[in-house]
């Protein structure tokens, strides 16, 4: 587990682990954002697949299984979970999307993307981003906060990985709830899937 200098007591009680031998936990001095937090955790791995799981489960656990097949069996490298194979835009009704602007925001990000990079995908922001370690190996990640979405995308592809989706199920939070995602940070997601399609 990695702890981006939280402050909501999920630090403290990740304090109280460290003394359980059975957890890793490396505690970042100030708070770096998630692609920094995603690094660190690719740098002490141990095993032969990751998996990156968000702390605010956003992203259902019970997903692992259908994520990790496909590696498994052999038929990928690289799976990503995607949101919108099952989930279609609802602006109204007891139904109705949460936060729509995200649905619709995130749909252009993963359009301009397929365009850009000429490789359709459905979910360029997903959060479950799965693949081998030695994938991981090839890539020269430096993003340090949500950047590192596009940019993991951007470099996969450029590698010459398939990216295979599987459909997951999504639990969105309002800000209300904690949500930080903004429009600057769709902007900025469009400017480094430019930057990463001709630069490393």
């Amino acid at each position: 587990m990695v702890d981006d200098y939280s402050t909501d007591g999920t630090r403290i009680l990740l304090q109280k682990l460290t003394k359980q031998k059975k957890y890793k936990i490396y505690f970042h001095p100030e708070n770096k954002g998630k692609g920094a937090a995603v690094r660190t955790g690719m740098r002490h791995v141990a095993g032969d697949i990751i998996l990156v799981q968000d702390a605010d489960l956003e992203y259902n656990p019970e997903d692992y299984s259908s994520l990790l097949e496909p590696i498994v069996k052999g038929k990928a490298d690289v799976v990503y979970g995607s949101r919108f194979i099952t989930m279609r835009l609802i602006l109204f009704g007891k139904n109705r999307t949460i936060m729509p602007l995200h649905y619709i925001g995130n749909k252009m990000l993963t359009l301009l993307t397929s365009l850009i990079y000429m490789r359709k995908i459905t979910d360029m922001e997903t959060g479950y981003k799965v693949m081998k370690l030695d994938v991981v190996r090839k890539l020269k990640l430096r993003g340090q906060r949500f950047d590192f979405e596009p940019e993991i995308t951007a470099k996969i592809i450029k590698k010459g990985y398939k990216i295979h989706e599987v459909p997951i199920s999504f639990n969105p939070r309002s800000f209300k709830e904690g949500k930080k995602i903004t429009i600057m940070d769709g902007i900025k997601a469009f400017y480094y899937l430019l930057k990463y399609r001709f630069m490393d």
